[in-house]
């Protein structure tokens, strides 16, 4: 069964052999779009969650429609239908709910009308470009995972003189510093300048699957590259396109049923 066939919605879920269907707590607040399935377990070891009246002290519990689900004093409301968002990050802004540290961020810049929403993977602060946003927390765990297949494709302005045969290289991979990132492909944009003469700034198309923190700046780094511009322009089908610098559009639940949907036959949208 494919990783991403949990994504139906929580009040879909049949009755099986007479037994109402039950989940991991932690999944269910995700796919109810409170948090992520990450911060609910941490939510859970701060006391934050409540079941039929008793305060829980791990998230290794599974729960029903039946159970009565209290978080912070107030009722689990419902999963609503899946919902997603295209955000043209400017740089400057942390992805995080909260900063420790008060800068902006992505959701306190986001419109009113926009309900509570978590991202599909991250961009660093000095990072801008395309953001993938869903009020359903499982949706955006599902589709972080590179098992999805879809690639992430940024353009990157570094600084130094780039060897071509470097980049070519990152095709099979790379380790630095310890840490293994997968297979990379990152082409010189046309210039018409011979690689002696690529000492200034110049631009990169970059794609890759997995996005783990900050790879491309240390990949870049490892190569001698100082990245000073990363623009994300895809995230699988989705793309930036010419949406405004902080911009943000909502994906019909037409695409979402064709891009999502297709790759889990579970999704439920408008």
């Amino acid at each position: 069964m494919s990783k991403l066939n949990s994504l139906s919605k929580f009040r879909d879920l049949p009755k099986a052999s007479g037994t109402l269907k039950k989940e991991r707590i932690a999944k269910l607040m995700a796919r109810a779009g409170l948090c992520s399935r990450r911060e609910a377990e941490r939510w859970i070891d701060a006391g934050r969650v409540n079941i039929n009246g008793k305060t829980l002290d791990t998230p290794a519990i599974t729960v029903s429609v039946q159970d009565l689900i209290v978080v912070d004093g107030k009722p689990l409301q419902q999963a609503e239908q899946t919902r997603l968002w295209r955000y043209h990050k400017p740089a400057g802004l942390v992805t995080s709910h909260k900063d420790e540290r008060g800068r902006d961020t992505v959701f306190s810049k986001l419109p009113e009308e926009i309900p509570r929403v978590v991202s599909v993977g991250r961009l660093d602060l000095t990072s801008e470009g395309l953001l993938l946003l869903t009020n359903d927390g499982e949706l955006a765990r599902n589709l972080e995972l590179p098992t999805t297949g879809w690639a992430r494709r940024y353009r990157v302005r570094v600084h130094g003189r780039v060897d071509t045969a470097k980049l070519r290289d990152l095709s099979g991979g790379i380790t630095v510093q310890g840490m293994r990132y997968g297979p990379i492909k990152a082409v010189l944009d046309a210039n018409g300048e011979s690689d002696e003469q690529r000492s200034a700034n110049v631009w990169l198309s970059v794609s890759l699957k997995e996005g783990k923190n900050r790879e491309i700046r240390k990949v870049m780094a490892h190569l001698g590259f100082e990245v000073n511009r990363l623009i994300r322009t895809a995230y699988g089908p989705f793309q930036l396109g010419k949406l405004r610098r902080g911009g943000i559009e909502e994906i019909k639940g037409k695409v979402i049923r064709e891009q999502v949907a297709g790759l889990t036959g579970a999704v439920k949208c408008k």
